[in-house]
């Protein structure tokens, strides 16, 4: 089962990829979409025999075959599931399979409609391959693969150059983590002489010492990698510009696939973690500082899609800032509920913009309640999860324990916690300015078709998992029901509490009441006292403060004067450089003994006969001489 599971998707991909040039576009939905449907059926079918009977060890593993042994180096591809990885599976599988559903019909009219499925298609079995791994080799396989797929959905409609340059940005960017992971794996190797992933958790504690310098840049080179792929300061540059991509590619990036690999990736390398404090540290200040820039981008973008990506990029945040703190369970049980209630939004954005002729800007938008009701209340109940609306959605029951963690937690600081607070007011005043500006108001826009069944399916199934998937987790001081930590726990450390701490629904009380001002404000600056903003947009100092943080604080800016700038300087003095000149001069002297052979087909029969006699001539001599 768990190999049927991987290669469903991959099975799916073949058959589009060789043939679906030639098949009917119902067949290419029930390929692309079936495939990882019965991979979803699957995957609840085991996860039922899991958590009914599973091993003593807690992990099933499966060995599939001996991929290749060099010198000490013995690779198998080999499929492991414990409790952390089965949440992965389960995500990767379910939302995937509402995702493909909802493309049958986001993407009927696309005429490339089986390059599309078999895109989406690899790009799922690319991330099973991943949180599946028993070892970092095949791991990075899978890693690799969901950065190629990302390249090519995020520039799947090629013509636009726009969308090519957004592909090879994400391409780029997400190198410079990868590298770093790859030469972190070769320091684990170095170390450990494995890459075995049980076999490097088990050996770590007894070889390294903990905050030795060598395990803290193995971390680190790590932390480097999942930064990368999940969009984490400083690394953050590529997400929101990959929202050229169609909107089921964006649902997939950000619910279930690529910008998650970075959070599996330290959960997975957890014990090396937590013997590089320091690297703890780092990740979450990394995780608190990307929540607050991002949140205050949020604030200010008009493209419906970048509002999310940016959203998206700060509530990563708030998993490495759990992963940091040591909140293992706290930080994927966020990712659980986030996935549901990101792909939700995405998938809702999705069909207002092609209702709206792929109107993206939202000041364009309004007055969509009344002429689009179900999307209305599908968005509502994501962004209700996303704006973590006290005890109705479900990100308040997974955001609140990473407000708790970050001050009582060993490495939790009052820093930390005004990082995170202050984040759950910015989410919560833009996810308020989003519903009201789009769906409030005057119709700017007229809506040309309702999305159909294919659509609004998966959109009514996310939003009711948006509301009650928290409910399997309460904070301990409500109610004691803990499932979801119980199952991760069994894999991940319990996190580690300061001594002496304050009662714990203090800080509840706190988030509730910003997480409502938030939303108040929103209310009151998008709906009551809108003057205040005209005020605003007259005072120039507001403007600039507006426009820097549109423009993502200035990061693209600020790398393209510090690398590609002085890059393209460096390329174009050395342009005619020694070696070129190496090359350059064998090349001429090519060109000169072609044309003095050239003169020799001079088309002369004299000539030639010529050149016969002294050829024969030539050899005779030779040999009357040797």
């Amino acid at each position: 089962m768990l190999a049927s599971i991987a290669a469903l998707p991959f099975l799916g991909f073949l058959l589009l990829s060789l043939a679906g040039r030639r098949l009917p576009r119902i067949a290419i939905a029930w390929i692309g979409a079936g495939s990882v449907s019965l991979a979803a059926i699957l995957t609840v079918l085991y996860g039922i025999h899991f958590l009914q009977s599973s091993p003593d060890s807690g992990v099933d593993r499966w060995l599939l075959w001996q991929w290749f042994t060099a010198g000490n180096l013995s690779v198998s591809v080999s499929l492991s599931v414990d409790a952390l990885s089965l949440v992965f599976i389960f995500i990767i599988t379910f939302v995937g399979a509402l995702i493909h559903i909802y493309s049958t019909g986001y993407m009927r009219q696309d005429r490339d409609y089986a390059r599309f499925f078999a895109c989406m298609n690899l790009f799922v079995g690319a991330m099973l391959v991943l949180v599946m791994a028993d070892n970092l080799v095949l791991l990075y396989l899978g890693w690799e693969g969901v950065g190629m797929c990302s390249y090519l959905l995020i520039g799947f409609w090629y013509e636009s150059p726009a969308n090519c340059q957004a592909a090879n940005k994400a391409f780029l960017v997400t190198r410079i983590g990868d590298t770093a992971m790859l030469i972190g794996l070769f320091l684990v190797f170095s170390a450990l002489h494995t890459l075995n992933i049980p076999a490097i958790l088990e050996q770590a504690p007894g070889h390294f010492t903990k905050g030795a310098p060598n395990i803290t840049l193995i971390a680190l080179l790590l932390l480097a990698g999942g930064m990368g792929k999940s969009a984490q300061l400083p690394l953050q540059t590529w997400l929101p510009d990959a929202m050229a991509g169609p909107s089921p590619v964006s649902a997939l990036i950000h619910a279930a696939t690529m910008v998650t690999a970075g959070v599996y990736l330290i959960a997975r390398m957890h014990t090396l973690f937590q013997l590089a404090p320091a690297a703890m540290m780092i990740t979450a200040l990394v995780g608190g500082v990307t929540l607050f820039m991002a949140g205050c981008s949020a604030m200010v973008q008009t493209d419906i899609k970048r509002i999310l990506a940016y959203s998206t990029i700060s509530q990563i945040g708030y998993m490495f800032l759990a992963l940091g703190l040591g909140a293992w369970s706290a930080a994927i049980f966020h990712f659980f509920t986030h996935a549901f209630f990101k792909a939700l939004l995405f998938l809702a954005a999705g069909a207002v913009i092609e209702a709206l002729h792929h109107e993206q800007d939202i000041f364009r938008m309004g007055g969509l309640k009344a002429r689009m009701p179900l999307v209305f209340y599908t968005f509502l109940a994501g962004a209700a999860a996303l704006a973590a609306l006290p005890f109705v959605s479900a990100g308040f029951y997974s955001k609140d324990p990473i407000l708790w963690y970050a001050w009582s937690s060993r490495n939790g600081n009052a820093f930390l916690w005004g990082l995170s607070l202050a984040g759950a007011f910015i989410t919560a005043f833009y996810c308020t300015r989003l519903m009201l500006v789009v769906f409030g108001g005057e119709m700017k826009t007229r809506v040309r078709e309702l999305p159909g069944k294919a659509m609004t399916i998966p959109l009514a199934t996310l939003a009711v998992l948006s509301v009650v998937a928290g409910c399997i987790e309460w904070p301990h001081n409500l109610l004691h029901l803990s499932l979801f930590s119980d199952l991760i726990q069994k894999v991940l450390p319990a996190p580690v509490l300061k001594e002496q701490l304050p009662a714990e629904g203090i800080f509840q009380l706190a988030a509730v009441v910003v997480t409502l001002l938030g939303i108040y404000t929103g209310y009151l600056l998008y709906h009551g006292e809108k003057s205040i903003l005209v005020r605003w947009q007259r005072s120039p100092g507001k403007v600039m403060t507006r426009n820097f943080l549109l423009g993502g604080w200035g990061f693209d800016q600020l790398y393209d004067t510090l690398f590609v700038q002085p890059f393209l300087f460096i390329t174009r003095v050395n342009k005619t450089d020694v070696v070129d000149r190496v090359y350059e001069g064998l090349a001429q002297v090519n060109v000169k003994f072609n044309r003095l052979l050239s003169t020799t087909q001079n088309g002369s029969l004299r000539w030639y006969i010529a050149g016969v006699l002294i050829g024969i001539l030539f050899i005779i001599t030779l040999q009357l001489v040797l």
